[in-house]
């Protein structure tokens, strides 16, 4: 009877002229500035809108609760896609508090940030796209690393990570889902702080040049399922492997409770970069505890596949290929590291003062040493953690492993072992299979993951080895695109270089300063050696067309299959010969504390010199014999011709400057570490005098001829 009722009643008020209808959802065309507090659809379009560059404002603001703003079909163009990536400003849609906030289907490229949120519950960003984005110039080069590069994520609690810049940066975010939306080319895919519950999945936050995701006190979050790869800088294949803190994964400072499954993370500096945070380093509390990293894809980093320290965790089912450190986890406790396969890493797994953790139900196959367990006798004095704790490396099982072509099972030091039993060894080959990886020991099944998928993501050049990261000065390259690419010095007297790219033919387009060529056409891979006239070593260019599948370019351009695609590489430097030489100073005569100290350092007979064709130092201990390590002053004293105007750009540690014609451009003469500085240069015949001073430390000083008036560029910033 009474379910009668209710359905007369239903009926009535639909068909009643009273009933309530739902209010249509607006369109509106976009514009800089625009505030949405209520659901729209925003008109499909290209809109080219310059964002403004205020931390503050951003091209559309969206206020309030239970609002969907539609942007399906919407693109917005911050600027020319020939414009340095460093070039860019400003934000794209800008979040401010509220509740059931949804931003769906938006591309966005050419800002700092795609999305900033502050303060939201239940927040959904879905089918968006920020790619080819804001990201700083790297100055890493083939054969030389500079310590610029390196990345900083110490500290975060007012929001310093901003200054990096991302297509997502989320803070106090509480509950809702980041999925199916994709982030490449820029610096890094997704920055999250503060927050806690939300679902990541099914996302593509790959080739960026720091992080695919990086949060910091975030927890409970469900990361499933998503494509984390070639998130890389730092990496020269046959020079320098470092990743210089980039990561597919990065978690810092208390980051709980968090599931990691199923993820593509491969060919990132490391694959996961966990760290408990200062507040654990002074007092020896709290941690980045009780996370589970299941069936994950993290190999082929240059430096860490996973890096966890100071925390406990669990690592299940990961499969860990081809990486200097398969899991490196420094002061690990409680942990267990069960059913992962490594392969073919330098070490296996190397953890320094762990205690009470499990290593079980591995699979080790030609890595050159599978376990190394050590502590130091003495504690670094410069921090509180071992002051707090104990810190002896002991209470180790490691059982029911296999160990196959592995020439050193482990190696132990000041470490307890209480069971190493039932493991065995062979010579055959295992597949690292995730259906296959774990045991089904019950009391290390492994858990379920809600709406998981089977395996990690299908995702394009994740199988290839470590000679498949490729870094330019902006960062990763992703091989949509025909590149050419040296293999090994580009100094030589001949210069090999690799064409890489998708499928397709290349000819020779033009040649300027080449004296010879291995060949003129020929297919992608090919390997084509170049002879560059003898004086033009310093300044040649060899260009190709290539014609094949589609391609898309670095910034985004795409091209048809079939239609030529010009690219490009070559020397650009005039040609230099520098005299140079080191004088030694002691603590009061350092030459940075007057100009009469300097000129007196620089009056000594010097204990080295030698003709330089450019300058170029990097090193941590001398490689010039007859250098000290620490209190020497290099002079150098050249000419240059300049056919154009260029700006000169050195990069120094301690101190340097630079004389051009006696008129002092570079005066960078504070100690400082690694940073650059720049001078611009009219075209003519020059005189160059460059002072260049080491007080102890790290070495680095190099001096670039850059064609026109460049932009400067700080680089990646350390510690803020």
């Amino acid at each position: 009877m009474m379910h009668g009722m209710w359905r007369a009643l239903t009926a009535l008020l639909v068909s009643s002229p009273f009933a309530l209808h739902a209010q249509p959802v607006p369109v509106v065309r976009p514009t800089a500035g625009m505030v949405i507090t209520r659901s729209v659809r925003v008109a499909p379009g290209t809109y080219r809108l310059r964002a403004s560059p205020h931390a503050d404002s951003a091209l559309a603001t969206v206020r309030g609760s239970n609002i969907t703003v539609d942007m399906r079909g919407v693109t917005f163009i911050g600027m020319p896609t020939d414009s340095s990536p460093d070039a860019a400003v400003g934000t794209a849609i800008r979040i401010e508090s509220g509740a059931n906030v949804t931003v769906r289907g938006l591309t966005a490229r050419g800002y700092r940030w795609g999305v900033v949120a502050n303060g939201v519950r239940n927040l959904i960003l879905e089918h968006n796209n920020f790619s080819h984005s804001w990201k700083l110039r790297l100055f890493s080069l083939v054969e030389h690393e500079s310590l610029v590069d390196w990345l900083s994520f110490h500290k975060n609690e007012a929001d310093e990570w901003r200054r990096f810049g991302a297509g997502m940066h989320l803070r106090d975010i509480h509950g809702g889902a980041i999925r199916n939306n994709v982030v490449r080319q820029s610096m890094n895919g997704l920055l999250l702080s503060h927050s806690d519950s939300l679902d990541i999945r099914s996302n593509d936050f790959s080739y960026n040049s720091g992080l695919g995701i990086g949060l910091y006190r975030a927890s409970w979050h469900t990361v499933v399922d998503n494509r984390l790869d070639y998130n890389v800088r730092g990496s020269s294949l046959g020079f320098f492997q470092r990743g210089q803190d980039s990561a597919a994964l990065l978690m810092f400072e208390q980051c709980n409770n968090n599931v990691v499954a199923y993820n593509s993370m491969t060919h990132s500096g490391d694959g996961l970069f966990l760290w408990a945070g200062q507040h654990t380093m002074d007092t020896g509390q709290g941690g980045s505890n009780d996370n589970l990293f299941l069936m994950n894809d993290v190999s082929y980093a240059p430096t860490n596949g996973l890096e966890a320290t100071f925390s406990r965790n669990q690592f299940i089912g990961n499969r860990v290929v081809g990486s200097t450190h398969g899991l490196w986890g420094g002061y690990s406790f409680d942990s267990r590291v069960v059913g992962n396969c490594f392969a073919d890493n330098r070490i296996a797994i190397a953890i320094e003062h762990g205690q009470n953790n499990l290593v079980g139900g591995n699979r080790f196959q030609g890595d050159t040493l599978a376990i190394r367990l050590w502590a130091d006798s003495i504690a670094p004095s410069d921090w509180g953690y071992p002051k707090h704790r104990d810190t002896r490396s002991r209470d180790w099982r490691i059982v029911e492993n296999s160990f196959s072509r592995v020439p050193e099972r482990w190696r132990l030091a000041n470490t307890v072992v209480v069971d190493s039993g039932r493991n065995t060894v062979s010579d055959s080959a295992m597949a690292c299979d995730p259906a296959r990886i774990v045991p089904t020991t019950a009391w290390w099944r492994v858990p379920t993951i809600a709406n998981a998928p089977t395996r990690w993501p299908d995702a394009p050049n994740a199988a290839r080895d470590r000679s498949a990261i490729v870094v330019d000065e902006w960062g990763p390259y992703d091989w949509q695109a025909p590149k050419l690419w040296p293999l090994d010095s580009v100094r030589s007297r001949r210069v090999r270089l690799r064409v890489l790219g998708p499928p397709g033919q290349w000819s020779v387009a033009r040649l300027r300063g080449v004296a010879a060529l291995s060949s003129s056409a020929g297919r992608t891979g090919d390997t084509i050696v170049v002879t560059p006239h003898s004086d033009s070593a310093s300044r040649w260019q060899l260009e190709l067309t290539y014609r094949g599948a589609a391609t898309v370019s670095a910034r985004g351009v795409r091209s048809a299959a079939g239609v030529p695609v010009r690219f490009a590489y070559g020397i650009a430097e005039p040609p230099q010969s520098w005299q140079a030489r080191v004088t030694t100073f002691s603590d009061s005569t350092s030459p940075l504390t007057s100009d009469s100290h300097l000129q007196r350092v620089i009056a000594q007979q010097p204990v080295w010199s030698k003709t330089l064709p450019r300058l170029d130092w990097m090193w941590s201990r001398p490689r010039e014999p007859g250098i000290p390590a620490s209190n020497f002053l290099m002079l150098a004293e050249g000419e240059v011709t300049l056919d154009s105007v260029h700006t000169l750009r050195t990069i120094s540690d301690d101190a340097v400057r630079v004389w051009v014609n006696d008129s002092l451009l570079v005066d960078h003469w504070a100690p400082h570490e690694s940073a650059p500085a720049y001078a611009v240069v009219p075209r003519g015949r020059h005189r160059v005098r460059v002072a260049y001073v080491q007080r102890g430390g790290w070495v680095e000083l190099r001096l670039d001829w850059l064609r026109g008036r460049v932009r400067p560029s700080p680089g990646s910033a350390g510690p803020h």
